[in-house]
């Protein structure tokens, strides 16, 4: 835990040192009752708080490079948030607390390179049963019972690859574009590799779509022009289903290193994962919606896939 708030500072301080740069701040809210008010299982509650700033770029093949820096929480539990039974939990409770900093490559062909690294702590100390309980009091949820079934403490190391390449790059431009994206993970939380296509459809009339080094989907809008956000706007539909081969999961496995967790379950390794939105850009306001589908994770009689809805805002300094 003390690894993880020296972390935390770190990134603070260098946040302050950059002040001065074309930069985004905000946010990233998940939560299963954000896609049906009856849902409420597996992953219930996830933030995310962001800065970017945008770099100097000397590669002609380069549009942009953006530095990003990311302090979160994700909270897993149940089907049943009365799970003080331990053979009721058909997934582990877990929570997962982190620092990341990533840097963000955007090529004038419209590829996109990401790569990120993260810190953090699964368990306890991650204070998941502490936020649940404290948002259940004050929406006057009933009480969640089972976390003394916890997955233990953990120290999470992350790194993550992401790559983004633009397919089809003269059909229907202007309105429709589409793109082969790959993923990959690898750490002491999760490892595993996703691929899968992107579309995005244009919803603003008299406009085209943007080139993906200057579009909200995966937050290319910073410019060194700030006069540039005066009038900016973008509107659109966009859609990725994907194919995820998972090779561990602490979440619901448990730490590589013991068998101290009360609860865990094996993995179903092969999943497939969709997730479907809409996003809004205009003058210095970036805003979206999201719906994600999980399917089946793990090996029980009860467990099922899972949806869960995202929302993000963002303002750009």
């Amino acid at each position: 835990m003390r690894l993880l708030q020296q972390v935390i500072i770190v990134v603070l301080c260098t946040v302050s040192a950059w002040a001065q740069k074309p930069a985004e701040i905000g946010a990233i809210l998940d939560n299963d009752l954000y896609s049906s008010p009856v849902n409420d299982q597996y992953y219930t509650n996830g933030i995310e708080l962001f800065y970017r700033y945008l770099g100097t770029v000397k590669n002609d093949k380069i549009a942009k490079k953006i530095t990003e820096f990311r302090v979160g929480q994700y909270i897993y539990n149940p089907q049943s948030v009365r799970a003080e039974e331990i053979n009721v939990n058909d997934r582990p409770f877990a929570g997962y607390l982190f620092a990341e900093a990533g840097i963000n490559t955007y090529y004038k062909s419209e590829s996109l390179l990401k790569l990120n690294f993260q810190v953090g702590v699964v368990g306890p100390e991650s204070y998941a049963e502490d936020v649940q309980e404290g948002l259940h009091r004050l929406f006057s949820y009933p009480t969640v019972r089972g976390w003394q079934h916890q997955i233990t403490t953990l120290l999470g190391l992350q790194a993550n690859a992401f790559y983004s390449k633009k397919i089809f790059s003269e059909t229907y431009k202007e309105k429709v574009d589409f793109h082969l994206q790959g993923e990959l993970n690898a750490g002491t939380v999760w490892t595993g590799a996703s691929v899968g296509a992107m579309a995005r459809i244009n919803l603003a009339k008299n406009l085209v779509l943007k080139p993906m080094y200057e579009s909200t989907l995966h937050n290319a809008t910073l410019s060194h022009d700030k006069e540039s956000y005066k009038g900016r706007r973008e509107f659109f539909l966009f859609l990725n289903p994907n194919i995820n081969y998972q090779i561990y999961d602490a979440t619901i496995q448990g730490s590589l290193f013991n068998d101290n967790s009360p609860v865990t379950f094996p993995l179903l390794p092969v999943r497939f994962n969709a997730e479907f939105g809409i996003k809004y850009g205009k003058n210095n306001w970036n805003l979206s919606y999201a719906i994600n589908y999980r399917g089946k994770e793990l090996s029980n009689n009860v467990i099922t896939g899972y949806y869960y809805g995202s929302i993000g805002i963002g303002y750009l300094l």
